[in-house]
């Protein structure tokens, strides 16, 4: 049965990311970011290092560190999505990319085989976090860094609701937007040591978000109604305006596999 739930999950997902690979190569959400300085200063002090870009979707973290690194392995559930990366990595060039695909759950890589684990915008998708973060950890090298980037909610349970909601109807391969505070708990039970941890503001262009996940119209429409339903504190705290269009957090947690 568990295993049932999971392949129904994974097929919900290259369902819907599959078919949009391309369109997530050229959104500006994704290939755009404070955090992409980050990762390029941390790989600048490692020398030849080896990089897991974990649930890399159009590779724009494998694109953004290649050049600083011995080799990126972008890995995804979608092989539509590997062959976009694939595709990019050859047109520009990068020629120390490979593209590996699987879940985030089962690595099919060995203990202590990278140097640096990255994963951007990718955790809410996974079935099973905590497992996925242990796998991780198990991959990193002793010392090893961790990045993980994505959308994260409130601990404000109002908000909180409003986030999951919004984000379901648009994406039906949404699992959670996990807390600051979920994160830390679920990094440091996988065996990680946080080092740090961020938050920054993400404006999402309201018809650019549903247009890149195809989302049906009642959906869109759901999701508008609700904009307007909910009391001014939901809306200042997303800054919702008229057409949609809102700004939600984005947590840059780094954490490492201890030394020992």
């Amino acid at each position: 049965m568990h295993e049932t739930r999971s392949k129904d999950h994974s097929a919900v997902v290259e369902r819907q990311f599959g078919e949009q690979a391309a369109a997530y190569l050229s959104s500006h959400v994704h290939a755009e970011g404070q955090e992409f300085a980050q990762l390029r200063e941390y790989l600048r002090d490692m020398g030849h290092a080896r990089v897991l870009d974990l649930g890399c979707g159009a590779g724009h973290v494998s694109f953004r560190v290649s050049d600083l690194v011995d080799e990126v392995v972008a890995y995804d559930l979608s092989p539509r999505m590997l062959e976009v990366v694939a595709g990019a990595a050859s047109e520009r060039g990068l020629n120390n990319i490979r593209t590996v695909q699987g879940v985030a759950e089962s690595l099919p890589f060995a203990d202590g085989s990278f140097d640096m684990v990255c994963s951007r915008f990718s955790a809410h998708h996974w079935r099973d976090v905590g497992l996925a973060l242990r796998e991780a950890r198990r991959v990193l090298k002793p010392g090893g860094v961790a990045a993980f980037i994505d959308v994260t909610a409130s601990e404000q349970p109002l908000f909180d609701s409003f986030l999951q909601t919004i984000e379901m109807l648009r994406d039906t391969s949404h699992v959670r937007d996990y807390t600051p505070s979920e994160w830390a708990q679920m990094v440091g039970e996988a065996g990680l040591v946080v080092t740090s941890s961020t938050r920054q503001r993400l404006k999402l262009d309201f018809e650019t978000w549903i247009a890149r996940m195809r989302t049906p119209d009642v959906m869109r429409d759901a999701i508008l109604h609700l904009q307007g339903q909910v009391g001014q504190e939901v809306r200042d705290a997303f800054e919702i305006t008229d057409d949609g269009s809102f700004t939600t957090d984005m947590l840059v947690l780094w954490a490492i596999r201890a030394p020992f």
